[in-house]
């Protein structure tokens, strides 16, 4: 967290550092929303001093209206920020000043009056099992470093065999699979466990490439290595996967995490009930899980489309 950029009273600071700590402590909500809850309240103390006239105290925000959070959230529209990206501004507004209102610091009703902007509906963009396929082979990387292909191989190989989020495979340790393994816990969003069949091909590829890979591991140290030895981070397997949509002519929709919505998708299409989905994919409501029926239906309607010779 960079406080220099924000202009705030150090009252302020200080009460948002300690409900940022006790999200990672209490919440156990994902890295991923702690930056963006982070990054939301630092933009709107800095929109809120420009609106008042000064740093930013917690006697502005006790006295917080609607009109000013309606005020921010159209700026944020102005610059460029979408429904989704509106609704989670709103989302961790609403918790920060929960949490002030706790300590009888500020009054949440004026984030509780305001609606959250209606979410377009979309559904995920699956890759087609064919291109599924064709993509986590080792063959198909472009690494020239053999142990490196292999890697990103077995990477994409647990996003589409298991349906993992990115994270989730690159927190993989050694001890989580091994030679015999069938099944693979694993800790998703919230710290919520499942367990997930562990495929063949998948353990394959992760073999092929502990077995290149020149790096020691211990059973407790992260199993994917970064050309240097150290953590695999995700952008080098998005960069890999955006030269890999250019050599296969395959959409901007495909990325690596296309794969966990292709899992999910071919599941589906193949006879797979939702509920068993929802466990596998680690979704907390069915409601999440129900999207990929619009996919699989608009996949069936498209069919009907090209290939019924009275459509």
């Amino acid at each position: 967290m960079n406080e220099l950029l924000i202009i705030a009273a150090p009252d302020v600071t200080e009460k948002r550092h300690e409900w940022l700590r006790s999200l990672a402590n209490e919440r156990w909500l994902s890295e991923n929303t702690l930056d963006a809850y982070e990054r939301d309240t630092r933009q709107f103390l800095t929109f809120l001093t420009g609106h008042v006239g000064g740093p930013a105290k917690l006697a502005d925000i006790h006295t917080l209206r609607p009109a000013d959070l309606r005020a921010f959230l159209a700026a944020r529209r102005r610059e460029g920020s979408g429904a989704r990206s509106l609704g989670r501004h709103l989302a961790g507004l609403r918790s920060f000043l929960r949490y002030l209102e706790r300590q009888g610091l500020a009054n949440a009703a004026a984030a509780g009056a305001i609606r959250a902007p209606k979410q377009p509906k979309s559904l995920p963009k699956p890759l087609t099992d064919r291109q599924a396929l064709n993509l986590v082979t080792t063959d198909a990387q472009l690494q020239e470093e053999p142990w490196i292909a292999a890697r990103d191989a077995a990477v994409l190989t647990l996003l589409y065999g298991c349906g993992l989020r990115i994270s989730e495979a690159l927190g993989l340790t050694p001890a989580d699979i091994t030679a015999g393994s069938k099944t693979l816990r694993i800790t998703g969003k919230g710290g919520k466990t499942r367990i997930v069949p562990l495929l063949p091909i998948v353990t394959e590829a992760v073999a092929a490439y502990r077995k290149l890979c020149p790096y020691h591991m211990d059973d407790d140290d992260l199993l994917f290595r970064g050309a240097r030895g150290g953590p695999l981070q995700p952008a080098i397997i998005q960069r890999e996967m955006q030269k890999l949509r250019s050599a296969f002519g395959l959409p901007e929709t495909a990325t690596p995490h296309a794969l966990r919505h292709s899992f999910a998708t071919h599941l589906l299409a193949g006879g797979g009930d939702l509920r068993t989905i929802q466990e596998l994919l680690g979704h907390a409501s069915l409601s999440t899980t129900q999207i990929y029926t619009g996919v699989d239906s608009s996949r069936l309607l498209e069919v009907y489309d090209r290939a019924h010779p009275r459509a």
